[in-house]
């Protein structure tokens, strides 16, 4: 048994040791010269991109029905499409469904504490003793990482989720559609420590997600402790708050992205942390401590604003238009000093979790590994968006020096660019299969008009060689 033991831990060290060598070389920090990226331990800025889906740490979907999630499969369909970044999902309740009805039951596992009763739950299952963490929850999200990370791939680590406080868009509107808080170990009914999540007794624990309960807080507090232990030393990790918490939740997200940073200072390595939106607007995103957010409003897709490098910015539909794709707006990010992910309903239990992925996220997906591939031929670290260099208002620039300029599909077949006098090497990208076609040199002497071999969309990338 003790040498059974030992090549575990021998397996967990290489695994670990992969992570560290595919997933970042270093944890990722604020890139010090741009600060619109993170830099991974070598000082290369990164873009992130990828899909995520609901069911990557926890098993989620119908009790009895619907088959476990096959993670190794789900990574193997990322590297094939060149991503780098998903979202941990965690789901801090055990059953139920506000998009369902309450009868169909829909389950959650495994969860981050033990059931060891006495009494039973709301579900029919032993309560929660809240002071017992189910170290298979621990286990499980260690090894998920670390598999990650094997793959190149960063995780943002969700640690608490707004749809598992309340029900979202259906109390007293559809009240036969099921209620998340039922299935929470911190509604009183289902635990053994007499912990009450539901302060004004109306059926929902919102209030567990702001600062009003000190006992609710404290193992909130705890939890978080434990996940920074379990994963501290793994460099291909971000934090994450809370997925689309209400609006009242901005002071217990500050304190808690407060908390992380200071926890994580009395250890061997820090990692970013993340605030997200919807139902929160914008502004607290940018003013509050977070490392890096993702904002809403359809702006941040149809002509996203320029990012200032106040906060790193990862655009994710999922906050603005789930269940839809469009592979332009990979592009437009990119050009925006931006990042962008894809809320992907990949095999989800609600589409009858099909035999594939939905085809018609195809082409986004594809585009994420496409941009994620100009950008790292780039000194990315040094080019900013410079929109009123160019006719299409899309232009990252080390002005002088090195551009990528995007021409959207349906946008007039040449790109008028203002340039340094001098000659550039040009490469045209095809946005719809990622193909370089290199054209050469180019002398120019200021706003060159360039024409683009490509029909549809493409970027092209300029770089300076010598003044004429």
């Amino acid at each position: 048994m003790k040498q059974l033991g030992s090549l575990y831990a021998l397996a967990v060290l290489m695994l670990v040791s992969t992570a560290y060598e595919a997933a970042g070389k270093g944890p990722l920090r604020i890139h010090s010269k741009n600060p619109r990226y993170f830099a991974d331990g070598q000082g290369n800025a990164v873009f992130l991109t990828g899909s995520h889906t609901w069911a990557t740490f926890q098993e989620r979907g119908v009790e009895g029905q619907t088959p476990d999630f096959d993670y190794e499969e789900y990574l193997d369909f990322m590297e094939t499409n060149g991503h780098n970044f998903l979202r941990m999902w965690r789901w801090e309740h055990s059953q139920w469904m506000q998009f369902v009805p309450s009868n169909t039951l829909i389950r959650y596992e495994p969860m981050a504490y033990m059931r060891t009763g006495p009494g039973k739950a709301i579900d029919g299952k032993p309560r929660f003793d809240l002071d017992k963490f189910n170290q298979a929850y621990f286990d499980r999200l260690r090894q998920r990482v670390v598999e990650a990370g094997g793959r190149g791939i960063y995780v943002s680590v969700m640690l608490f989720q707004g749809f598992s406080v309340e029900q979202k868009g259906t109390k007293g509107v559809e009240p036969d559609k099921g209620n998340a808080w039922d299935g929470h170990p911190y509604n009183k009914s289902n635990n053994i420590n007499s912990i009450d999540g539901d302060l004004n007794g109306d059926g929902e624990g919102i209030e567990t997600h702001t600062l009003r309960n000190e006992k609710v807080l404290q193992l909130q507090e705890a939890y978080v402790r434990k996940v920074v232990d379990t994963l501290n030393e793994l460099d291909n990790v971000l934090w994450e708050i809370s997925n689309e918490s209400h609006p009242d939740s901005i002071p217990w997200q500050y304190h808690l992205i407060k908390f992380i940073k200071e926890y994580e200072g009395t250890k061997p390595i820090q990692h970013p942390v993340g605030m997200t939106s919807a139902p929160i607007s914008n502004p607290p995103l940018f003013a509050g401590p977070a490392d890096w957010i993702s904002p809403n409003t359809n702006k941040y897709l149809e002509d996203p604003p320029a990012s200032t490098g106040t906060k790193v910015i990862i655009v994710d539909n999922d906050h603005i238009m789930p269940w839809k794709s469009n592979p332009d707006w990979v592009w437009k990010n990119l050009l925006r000093g931006n990042q962008f992910i894809l809320m992907d309903h990949y095999r989800d239990f609600r589409m009858g979790s099909p035999a594939r992925p939905e085809p018609k996220h195809g082409p986004a997906r594809r585009a994420m590994g496409y941009a994620r591939k100009v950008a790292e031929r780039v000194d990315l670290a040094s080019m900013v968006p410079a929109n009123d260099l160019c006719s299409t208002g899309y232009c990252l620039a080390n002005v002088g020096t090195e551009y990528l300029v995007y021409k959207p599909d349906g946008s007039d077949k040449q790109l008028v660019v203002d340039l340094k006098a001098g000659t550039y090497s040009v490469e045209w990208i095809n946005c719809q299969d990622g193909e370089a076609q290199r054209a050469g040199s180019v002398e120019v002497k200021g706003r060159s008009a360039l024409a683009s071999p490509f029909a549809g969309p493409a970027v092209c990338h300029l770089v300076f060689k010598e003044e004429n």
